[in-house]
């Protein structure tokens, strides 16, 4: 099936032994995937890094870099402490070298490359993602400074270049728990549901050769309603007269196209759509050009899909999460999104998309991606194979007191500094940004249990306001308001809800967490003792029974209401072993068929009918 996705998608897969090279070889001492051994160190990660923006002329930087850390106090490098695999975090056993920085510490990387040949080229240096403070030197020169460690971001380097190779050094500062930014569940001393900190580079790299006008950024946004499709177009170096030229295939057909003026917002008329959905996910290919004195100056090559995702009340007046207005039951696991050998980052392709078509195959509809982003790859896998996405805003600045309990007071919200809030909403905005063009995300999520939530009226509605076409889940299991579209109830073990009668005219009502089961399997564990788990088994029959039990519980609360479930967690991770796989998905802990016989049960029509 995975072989089948990756070619249907466009893409390949690269596959090499992992050996050592030039000093490099994996960090030994915990488990791994079966993809570590996969990883080629001259070419790590080689797929083209951005599914929604297509060009031709690019060249992957991702490999064997120098490395050196150093303490903040210091200049530049002298000399380079040894080698470094990009885009693997410091920490990670594939990045060949396993030593954490901390606050009082930088991280500098160097290697160099050669340009992609174009004449007259724009060039512009792309990273995936960076945690946290990132300075950029192309052959000694400074230019630009990043902030933030789960959003794509690039630099003009045109001005910066030389003739023959190109010099690159990268500057990175990363508090980790000590500073303010959006972290996830990275901690300098790792325990329990925190993890091993992630610094520096940990998506791709890449350099790309575009023309003097070129495309920056498109936001696309289905509306299902009206049968149309907006495209708003960032276009640099913009001249007068040129127009943008807008196309939706359905294969090698032409459906819609459109011109626009400069880059005002187009609409194109999608007739008699295909929507897309969890059971046919169907993608139209999308063509935007920049047009000068009828000749095409720029052009990327992109996708998109027509699907509606809102809230309805039911027969009873009670909301309901509505995909293309009808109620579909949202059932999925809480996706960490970690690796044993590569923490953030997966070692392959392969592995980034292995976790996705188990779920499905396990017979789940969706993916709830806790506090991280992905690649932009992971993505397009989930519009590929049908998978909604529930996107969480990675936490941070932690320090609110939380109350679990709807309709209970308790919990407080933080005062956050004008820095931290200034971060959090600058990142956040990013995030949205650079994931807005994805369908498969149904949901934003900008807080969780607490985390550093702030001002949550305030931030919900802004969010809803950036995004309209998706739904907001103000706080998942944290201090309640009457904001955004859903009330997230977690609870553990065993399934619950907020009473319908209390909350379910204003809010659709979901079970954000729950589950937990716990079960370590000797030689798939992060460590040999002290794991742990919500509650834990010793065998997986016992756990399936367990687990059968809470699924058969799911019945009569979506009768009653419940419109989504998300059981902890899709994978084993560090000492945390509640996974329905291992860590090094090595184990499938209950088998995936019979998971999938019985969550077929709970997407009964029969269920939720909804008034019209």
């Amino acid at each position: 099936m995975m072989k089948k996705i990756l070619a249907a998608a466009g893409f390949t897969c690269v596959c090499a032994c992992a050996v050592a090279q030039d000093g490099w070889k994996m960090v030994e001492g915990k488990i791994a995937t079966p993809w570590a051994a996969k990883v080629d160190p001259s070419m790590p990660l080689p797929e083209y890094p951005r599914p929604q923006m297509v060009r031709g002329d690019w060249k992957n930087l991702n490999g064997l870099w120098n490395y050196a850390v150093l303490p903040k106090s210091e200049a530049k490098p002298s000399a380079y402490q040894g080698k470094i695999l990009v885009p693997f975090a410091i920490e990670s056993a594939l990045s060949g070298v396993g030593k954490t920085v901390g606050k009082d510490s930088l991280l500098w990387y160097a290697t160099s490359f050669d340009l992609p040949k174009k004449k007259n080229a724009t060039y512009l240096l792309h990273f995936g993602a960076v945690d946290w403070r990132t300075e950029v030197f192309v052959n000694g020169r400074s230019v630009g400074i990043h902030e933030g460690g789960y959003d794509p971001f690039s630099f003009d380097i045109t001005g910066f270049i030389t003739k023959g190779k190109q010099q690159l050094e990268v500057k990175v500062w990363d508090p980790t728990d000590d500073g303010p930014q959006p972290r996830g569940k990275q901690v300098n001393r790792p325990h329990g549901i925190w993890y091993t900190p992630v610094t520096g580079i940990w998506q791709t790299v890449w350099v790309e050769a575009v023309p003097q006008t070129y495309i920056a950024a498109t936001i696309q946004t289905p509306d299902v309603d009206n049968k149309r499709l907006s495209v708003t177009t960032d276009v640099k170096n913009l001249q007068p007269g040129d127009s943008i030229k807008i196309s939706a295939w359905d294969g090698s057909s032409v459906i819609a196209e459109t011109t626009a003026a400069g880059a005002a917002e187009a609409k194109l008329a999608i007739g008699n759509p295909k929507l897309w959905s969890v059971k046919s996910p169907f993608l139209y290919d999308l063509k935007i050009a920049v047009v000068r004195k009828g000749k095409v100056v720029d052009e990327v090559k992109s996708y998109f899909a027509m699907r509606k995702s809102s809230v309805k009340a039911d027969q009873h007046g009670v909301l309901r999460m509505m995909l293309n207005d009808e109620f579909v039951f949202q059932l999925g696991p809480l996706d960490q999104g970690w690796w044993p050998d590569g923490l953030y980052t997966a070692p392959t392709d392969e592995a980034l998309l292995f976790d996705i078509v188990k779920t499905k195959e396990m017979g789940f509809n969706l993916i709830r991606k806790h506090v991280k982003t992905e690649p932009a790859r992971w993505y397009r896998y989930c519009d590929s194979v049908g998978m909604l996405v529930w996107q969480d805003m990675p936490s941070g600045d932690l320090g609110a007191r939380w109350n679990s309990r709807p309709g209970y007071e308790g919990g407080n919200e933080m005062d956050r500094t004008p820095e931290s809030e200034k971060i959090y909403r600058t990142e956040w905005n990013a995030i949205m940004e650079s994931l807005h063009n994805f369908p498969s995300i149904v949901v934003w999520t900008p807080f969780n249990e607490a985390w550093g939530q702030f001002k949550t009226i305030e931030i919900t509605e802004w969010t809803k306001q950036k995004d309209p076409s998706r739904l907001v889940n103000s706080a998942s299991g944290g201090n309640f308001y009457v904001t955004g579209d859903i009330m997230d109830l977690h609870n553990y073990p065993a399934p619950a809800m907020p009473k319908v009668d209390l909350f379910g005219a204003k809010q659709a009502l979901v079970l954000g967490e729950f589950g937990g089961l716990g079960l370590p399997l000797e030689g798939h564990t992060w460590q040999g003792k002290n794991n742990w788990g919500y509650q834990s088994f010793k065998d997986a029959d016992t756990m399936y029974m367990k687990y059968a039990e809470f699924i058969e519980a799911l019945q009569p609360l979506i009768r009653k209401g419940l419109s989504a479930a998300v059981y902890t967690q899709t994978t084993d991770v560090e000492v945390e072993t509640n996974g329905l796989m291992t860590y090094d998905r090595k184990v499938i802990k209950m088998p995936a068929e019979k998971l999938n016989a019985i969550h077929s049960k709970l997407y009964s029509k029969k269920i939720g009918v909804v008034k019209e």
